[in-house]
Order: structure tokens, then C-alpha cells, then sequence
């Protein structure tokens, strides 16, 4: 074979070699682009929502609303009623829960009936009629967590009420179960008002921690 022939040979393979090195690189360098600039999208989404709810400020007339099995979202609605100068009205179903109904171990309890039936969430209640609702333009809306979503007497009251022009904020209480997506959920019963991003309190939060809560409301 020719000298000059070897030659040529291993030019085209050093050529073919640095092709496929620089195809490599240039697409590793694409993927950590396309990677970074999907997480640099991500942190600006999760920023965006979280300056949402920095930037509310409470103006006007607040309403808290809750509903209450055992008591423990009610310390923590008068204790945000408190704090806030604001005006409570409780969601009391027609049939009241007795602590056998809510007893969620039971599989004959009302609870575990309701959870595994849905026709039967559709709690009724004494009345879900707000007195001067009109004049509100922040609701507070508390429940307890049942099965990793709020109370369901809670969206009886949420879908027979209009929520037009009103900042609607959900809080709740649970012994370990986290918010989860209740709040987004009761804001799609709705669909109406502005509905931000809801709180989880533990059964006995401490009042410093509501108070410090509310506090990026002010």
C-alpha cells in the first residue's frame, strides 16, 4: 500500500474520530442546557407562586369560615379571627358528627361510609347563607384533613356560594396528613374568587405560629 495512500487513511479516521468527540460534546452540552433551563423554569414557576401569596395584602373586610369535627380547626379559626379583627361563621351540617361517626377505624362509622361512598359527601346543612356575605373581600376558609382532603361538608358550603372579588384563603388542620391538594380542589368546586395557597397546621398549633402565618399577609 502506498505511503501516500495510509496517509489519506488516517486522516479520514482522525477526521471521523474528532466528528463523533465533537457530536458528543455538543449534545451533552445541549442536554445540560436544556436541563438547566428546566429547572431555571421550575424555580421561577415555584418563585412566581410563592410571591402570589407574599404580595396579598389583606384589605377590606375578612370572614373566616370553618368547619370543625373535633374542635382543633376551630382553635385556629377564632385564633386567625382574633389576630385579624375578622368576623367568623361556622359550617354546621344538619346532622351533627358524634366522636362514633368519626371514628375512622370503624368500618360501619358515618366517616368511612361517606369516604366510600361519594354520593354520600354531599353533606346538608343548617344553612350555607353568609349574613352581609357581599361585603367581604377575604374569606379564610378551614377544615380538618379526612382521607387527604377537606371535610366534605366543607365544599357543600364552597360550591353554593359565589366567590367573585373575593381573595379566598384555605387553611387546615391535621395530626400528620399534609394539605395535600385540598386547597386546589375546593378552589375547583368553586371556581370563582382568588384562591390562594392553602396552610396545614398541626391539631395544636402554638399562636406565634398562626400569627407568623398571617403576617405575609400585612
Amino acid at each position: 500500500m502506498k505511503k501516500k495512500t495510509i496517509v489519506g487513511i488516517i486522516a479520514v479516521i482522525i477526521i471521523l474520530v474528532l466528528g463523533i468527540i465533537g457530536y458528543f460534546i455538543l449534545t451533552n452540552n445541549n442536554t445540560a442546557e436544556n436541563k438547566n433551563q428546566s429547572n431555571q423554569n421550575e424555580i421561577t414557576e415555584d418563585e412566581q407562586e410563592k410571591d402570589t401569596n407574599e404580595t396579598v395584602t389583606i384589605e377590606g373586610k375578612s370572614l373566616v369560615v370553618y368547619f370543625s369535627a373535633q374542635g382543633h380547626t376551630k382553635a385556629v379559626a377564632e385564633e386567625i379571627a382574633n389576630q385579624l379583627n375578622a368576623d367568623v361563621f361556622e359550617i354546621t351540617p344538619k346532622e351533627e358528627y358524634t366522636s362514633d361517626d368519626l371514628d375512622w377505624t370503624d368500618d360501619n362509622s358515618r366517616v368511612v361510609k361517606e369516604h366510600e361512598d361519594e354520593s354520600l359527601q354531599k353533606v346538608e346543612l343548617t344553612t350555607t347563607e353568609v349574613p352581609d356575605w357581599d361585603s367581604y373581600d377575604t374569606v379564610f376558609i378551614g377544615y380538618p384533613i379526612w382521607w387527604g382532603v377537606a371535610a366534605w361538608p366543607v365544599n357543600t358550603f364552597v360550591s353554593m356560594n359565589d366567590f367573585t372579588g373575593k381573595t379566598v384563603i384555605p387553611f387546615c388542620t391535621s395530626t400528620s396528613s399534609g394539605i395535600g391538594e385540598s386547597d386546589k380542589l375546593l378552589s375547583q368546586v368553586s371556581n370563582t374568587g382568588n384562591w390562594l395557597e392553602g396552610q396545614r397546621f398541626s391539631s395544636y398549633p402554638s399562636d406565634s405560629e398562626i400569627r407568623d402565618w398571617l403576617n405575609q399577609f400585612k
